[in-house]
């Protein structure tokens, strides 16, 4: 018999028990936490930028090449661009559920190489990007000028330097947005009648600028082979890029007969300002640059948080006076918040587990049995999580609480029939084993029988299924668990410490033996008298049954619970042309709003920026609003 030699061996048993333990002890700092498993299919995003090229030219010449080539690549369900207005592409092109995401990404630069040759040359010189697309904003940290010494250019242009390098290199984090991301540029106005009375196109100052701002590697003085005696070897330096105002109103666009020389300030008015204008970024109504931080897919969404807070504190050390910093939005907050409450769900469940079985088996000893059940199966459990690539979420926390109250069982079973064997005059060992021979069966029969009920969840297709096979199978896994645990560690522990039930009962069990005897009886007498009642019964069931069904058909439905996160994401859209300007004057009127709302803790408004496709639109706006505490609100 196979629980036998674990009866005869119990340091063999336990050893297998403390095995399991110390594998999902181990697992439990590995295992990434988040709020619900991975359900959004993998994305790769590809971008260009054709600069001063309108949506349609850009639709023509950059989206057409590269969708043709990218189009069927293995594993795609589809893909969706954004051709702009202001000259950039964006392809997303989305993958079925479980591709490996690395691989997709290289797949799809693989399509886009293909396609490059085709593109306009100031495409292929601007560069097409490929990358993993992260479509979740967790954090967004906003820089501000508390006494106005710096203006939003300066803070994009900060945030970009100083900032965004190091928040891109935490684990976890897919990719770092800069909003607005207005690097410093030269912006040069040209004078069409400057131009039109010198005989000079665009192009004619667009090469001139392009050749004299260069930066070229102009060699040595004296580097060998030299001639004899030469004592000295020089690195010549050259003025290279052009770095300020002056400098490049210097530049020679033309050399006419004569001599005549025609700089680039005698056809243009050059001005240091921002690369770009189209979006805008405020704090609380205030003027701000934000860093908005995307979870890398798979990550752990707690961990990364945590390094993100404690790289902003570290890096605002360093902070130029007036400079200050503020995370105005986490949707970590609600995770934290969820997961913290699920634990101590489980550790109230396990309590009451504890409680009962103590109270109905009225002995230490035969509640120990069964309590080492739930340490040893949902631990265990835990190992086989990390190696099926689960998380840490709010499903498969909720499996292992509702699976408490399943792995006891085995246990109990055990525990009832070795003290029914001692009661016959068998001692401890041999009741065990005489026990395990007549309900070794019935265990296993008992966990076939929940697995059958829960794996083929498991199998179940699309979005639905990838979002419930982590319940399922965590479930299955603790039942598994569970009656190894019944099969070994069970019989041997029973083997070691259980004894006869003592005659003398204290006063507090003889009473809720009193009690529960009484209730049995009722009980019985109330089936007596339902079993005479055969018709009125059916009835009863019947009309149960309809009104479940009325219930069921009925009921609202939905993908998943609406549940009050403690932030809200706010599109604005206006008509289709509307100008910047209009934008912000509604921006202005909805951040009155907002910040004579109760309830309100933080916003942040990007002007400009399409919430719902990811790309500049004069006409959108994103808003970011983070609530007070639950606590806090009525």
């Amino acid at each position: 018999m196979f629980s036998k030699f674990f009866i005869e061996h119990p340091i063999f048993a336990s050893v297998i028990s403390i095995l399991i333990v110390l594998a999902g002890a181990i697992s439990i700092g590995l295992l990434p936490i988040a709020q619900f498993p991975e359900v959004v299919p993998p994305t790769v995003s590809v971008s260009a930028v054709y600069p001063g090229a309108n949506a349609e030219v850009v639709a023509e010449t950059v989206a057409a090449p590269i969708e043709q080539e990218v189009i069927g690549v293995e594993n795609m369900i589809y893909m969706s661009s954004v051709s702009a207005s202001d000259g950039s592409y964006n392809l997303t092109v989305t993958f079925e559920v479980g591709t490996d995401l690395d691989m997709a990404n290289i797949l799809v630069q693989n399509r886009v190489t293909l396609a490059e040759p085709k593109l306009p040359e100031e495409v292929k010189r601007q560069g097409v990007n490929t990358k993993k697309k992260s479509p979740t904003i967790i954090i967004i940290a906003s820089l501000a000028s508390k006494d106005g010494r710096f203006d939003e250019l300066y803070l994009s242009n900060y945030a970009t330097l100083r900032l965004k390098d190091t928040l891109s290199r935490i684990p976890g984090v897919g990719d770092v947005g800069i909003y607005p991301e207005s690097d410093y540029s030269m912006r040069i106005w040209l004078d069409p009648n400057q131009l039109k009375s010198r005989r000079m196109t665009t192009n004619e100052v667009i090469s001139a600028v392009r050749e004299q701002n260069v930066q070229v590697a102009a060699g040595q003085i004296g580097q060998p082979p030299a001639p004899p005696g030469q004592n000295f070897q020089y690195t010549v330096n050259v003025l290279g890029r052009l770095a300020d105002i002056e400098q490049f109103e210097d530049i020679i666009v033309k050399t006419g007969a004569g001599g005549r020389i025609t700089r680039l300030k005698d056809v243009a008015r050059i001005e240091l300002g921002a690369k770009n204008y189209d979006i805008t970024s405020r704090l609380n109504g205030a003027p701000s640059a934000s860093i908005a931080v995307f979870q890398l897919p798979g990550s752990n969404a707690l961990d990364v948080s945590a390094r993100v807070h404690a790289a902003m504190e570290e890096m605002s050390a360093f902070f130029p006076e007036g400079l200050e910093y503020t995370i105005p939005y986490d949707t970590t907050m609600f995770v934290a918040a969820s997961i913290k409450q699920v634990y101590i769900t489980l550790l109230e469940a396990a309590a009451l587990v504890f409680l009962v079985l103590f109270i109905f088996l009225q002995d230490w000893r035969a509640t120990l049995i069964p309590a080492v059940t739930i340490p040893v199966s949902l631990i265990g459990t835990l190992a086989v999580l990390l190696a099926m690539g689960f998380s840490l979420n709010m499903l498969t926390l909720f499996a292992l609480v509702l699976a408490i109250g399943i792995v006891v069982d085995d246990a109990i079973v055990v525990v009832e029939a070795t003290v029914t064997h001692m009661e016959n005059g068998l001692d401890r060992k041999a009741a065990a084993i005489q026990a395990m021979s007549e309900v070794s069966g019935p265990v296993v029969a008992t966990t076939l029988v929940l697995l059958a009920v829960f794996v083929p969840a498991a199998f179940l297709p699309g979005i639905s299924g990838e979002l419930y096979r982590q319940f399922a199978l965590t479930i299955a896994v603790a039942t598994v668990f569970s009656s190894i645990n019944a099969l070994t560690m069970s019989p041997a522990l029973a083997a070691l410490v259980l004894r006869l039930p003592p005659e003398n009962k204290n006063a507090f069990f003889r009473g809720f033996d009193r009690i529960f005897t009484r209730t049995e009886n009722r009980y019985g007498t109330l089936i007596k008298t339902l079993v005479r009642r055969t018709a009125f019964m059916l009835l009863l069931a019947l009309g149960l049954t309809a009104a479940t069904g009325w219930q069921f058909t009925n009921l609202p439905t939905g993908f998943l619970p609406t549940e009050d996160q403690g932030y809200m994401l706010v599109h604005v859209q206006l008509p289709d042309a509307a100008s910047q300007e209009r934008t912000n004057e509604v921006l202005d009127r909805i951040d009155a709003v907002i910040g004579s709302t109760e309830g309100i803790v933080d916003w942040v408004i990007f002007g400009g920026y399409n919430l719902i496709d990811g790309t500049a639109a004069s006409n959108a706006a994103a808003i970011f609003v983070t609530l007070a505490p639950w606590n806090e609100r009525n």
